[in-house]
């Protein structure tokens, strides 16, 4: 974070006796979280808690926020003090819906579904999750803690969140990019808290395996591809490709404002050049069909991938799923916080952190069993990034999906390009599997 970023922060710091070695390298792997490959620069080591007082912030969505959309914090009992947007919350005993957004994205990104679910009759909680936004409590160094970023802590916080607004469980829950992994594990480990599914642009491929039978003779399954090693194999193509990419966001030449643009831009169904399709193997020449935003070129950072991408002037005037002041609201708040928080969960999941994946095999053979449904757009290259993650989830992962919804017009932001297909498939999966009479 910049010195001016850190100036809008009441924090505190303590440094710890022992520097890392600062020249590891780190890659943040979209396979594992489905969101995109970023990493930062390594920081000397140094632990900062965000105390930011949000009462003193100027008021939330720049006013953009609809009409019955209301805006505060909450503490979560984990730590954290929740900033969350909430709908359906003037009458008392109404099911819970929870909404989990994903990077770089905020609870700002469910402001246009959440009024149609609200008037269905639910209390819709969007959170900013640990690491974004005005949520405050958790450390916002490079070197931070791991821990609290791991999915069971991800997973605590929503409980908490759940039950400090004084719900026992909620109808629903929502998770897009990132978030769809918090919400498809909460409800794997917490079903009768979390009620329904439903997965948004990344698949969830199911706990991970631990060998069986080995000790009778059975062969242990062979290890999917390292990041180290597939990392290797981009870098010996023609121009050589990375997952990852240096801290260039914050300060990239063009401007916050005109990153996320070109950003948004690039993964929606207005690029014309995204036209998903399935990938054989998680294999280097497979990996490189992807677009260059999940895959870059090598020794190239987002901020200079994306930047081609501009969309002309024309074509900014004539979006109106994403209006000038609404980009501004994320230039905004991650102006002020920087990127890392934010991409610290994706440090912690990468397909070969060993604390998180054993972590995950507690649950080794756990389904989802609740009620889900996914939700994706047509032109979101998300769907089939993590090649056979969408076999996986609806044959063994989740085994009461209900409902698999690739839709036309929309990219990898599908609940802002379209939140009207959204909000009905919501409401009708809320009133049909997923509803209280239905049998669970």
């Amino acid at each position: 974070m910049s010195e001016q970023t850190e100036a809008n922060f009441d924090i505190e710091r303590r440094t710890d006796a022992t520097v890392p070695n600062l020249s590891r390298r780190v890659l943040l792997t979209a396979a594992a979280a489905g969101a995109a490959g970023f990493a930062f620069a390594q920081n000397p080591a140094r632990a900062a808690i965000v105390r930011t007082d949000i009462a003193k912030l100027p008021p939330y969505g720049n006013s953009t926020v609809p009409s019955g959309i209301r805006s505060r914090a909450v503490n979560n009992g984990n730590g954290l003090t929740v900033h969350i947007l909430e709908a359906g919350y003037e009458a008392a005993g109404r099911p819970a819906v929870l909404l989990m957004h994903g990077f770089p994205e905020l609870a700002y990104s469910w402001r246009k579904v959440m009024l149609p679910l609200a008037t269905a009759g639910y209390h819709v909680i969007a959170p900013d999750q640990r690491g974004y936004g005005r949520t405050t409590g958790w450390d916002d160094s490079y070197d931070a803690d791991p821990d609290p970023f791991r999915i069971l802590n991800m997973v605590r916080d929503a409980i908490g969140l759940v039950y400090a607004l004084g719900h026992r469980s909620v109808a629903m829950v929502v998770g897009h990019d990132a978030g769809a992994p918090v919400a498809s594990w909460s409800a794997l480990i917490r079903p009768d808290i979390f009620r329904s599914l439903v997965i948004m642009s990344s698949p969830f491929e199911g706990a991970p395996s631990l060998p069986f039978d080995t000790a009778n003779g059975a062969t242990p399954p062979r290890p999917a591809p390292s990041d180290d090693e597939l990392d290797a194999e981009l870098a010996k193509l023609n121009p050589p490709r990375t997952r990852g990419a240096n801290d260039d966001m914050l300060h990239a030449p063009q401007g916050l404002h005109a990153f996320f643009r070109a950003y948004y831009f690039y993964k929606s169904a207005d690029y014309k050049g995204n036209k998903p399709h399935p990938l054989k193997a998680r294999t280097a020449q497979e990996m490189a069909q992807i677009p260059n935003y999940y895959v870059m070129e090598r020794d190239k950072g987002m901020a200079a991938t994306v930047a081609p991408m501009m969309p002309s002037a024309a074509e900014i005037a004539a979006c109106k799923w994403l209006t000038e002041p609404e980009v501004e609201v994320y230039a905004t708040e991650y102006g002020r916080t920087g990127f890392t928080g934010a991409l610290q969960g994706y440090r912690v999941r990468r397909g070969a952190d060993p604390k998180s994946i054993a972590e995950m095999h507690t649950f080794s053979g756990r389904t989802i069993d609740v009620p889900s449904m996914y939700i994706a757009g047509k032109s979101d290259w998300g769907v089939y990034q993590t090649p056979g993650a969408v076999d996986k989830m609806q044959n063994s992962a989740c085994t009461r999906m209900v409902g698999f919804h690739l839709l036309d017009g929309a990219g990898h932001w599908v609940q802002q390009e379209q939140p009207e297909q959204v909000s009905k498939l919501l409401v009708q999966f809320l009133q049909g599997p997923a509803s209280p009479n239905a049998k669970l």
